[in-house]
């Protein structure tokens, strides 16, 4: 007997514990969203810090930077890694897979990025003085522009391509409920 017959019949199926729920795709383009307002706002402040220097504006906008990019980014990174990539690298299509090996790789650039960056951000959001603005001025082009391209491919073939993935999942199992 199937279990698919079985759970027909009434009988219950094992207990196993719960599969974690995907992250809703909604949350996923919103942390997109904040990014490139992120982004733009790390550019203004560069801005700010060369006329102004590390004065109060500076440093809460450097704040928001620094635990946008080392906490939010970085769990949404995460999620894609666990929820969003492993069901497309099984994927029979390789140039999908290679996509996201791509932006798998992405993550790593980014992340190697953001721990270059992350400690100019932090001396600004204290108010020091001995941040590279040179450095950042030329870092932060880089980091804005490989962001945008990731997210650029994310939205445009990835998150498509998941969420067909996962419609055609639940469709499957409503099928087999029926």
């Amino acid at each position: 007997m199937t279990s698919a017959s079985a759970h027909s019949e009434g009988k219950a199926r094992p207990s196993r514990s719960p599969a974690p729920s995907l992250p809703r795709f909604e949350t996923l383009d919103r942390t997109h969203a904040q990014t490139l307002d992120m982004l733009a706002q790390f550019d203004r402040l560069l801005r700010h810090v060369d006329d102004n220097g590390p004065d109060a504006i500076a440093r809460a906008s450097a704040q928001a930077i620094h635990d946008f990019f080392g906490a939010s980014a970085r769990q949404h990174h995460a999620e894609e890694e666990q929820f969003v990539f492993p069901p497309l690298l099984d994927s029979d299509d390789a140039e999908l897979v290679q996509h996201v090996r791509r932006l798998q790789q992405d993550h790593g650039w980014l992340e190697e990025d953001w721990l270059q960056l992350a400690p100019q951000i932090e001396a600004i959001a204290n108010g020091y003085n001995w941040y590279d603005l040179t450095m950042l001025r030329n870092a932060l082009p880089v980091f804005t522009a490989l962001y945008h391209e990731h997210i650029g491919l994310e939205e445009s073939l990835i998150y498509p391509e998941a969420k067909r993935h996962q419609q055609a999942l639940q469709q499957a199992a409503a099928a087999r409920d029926d």
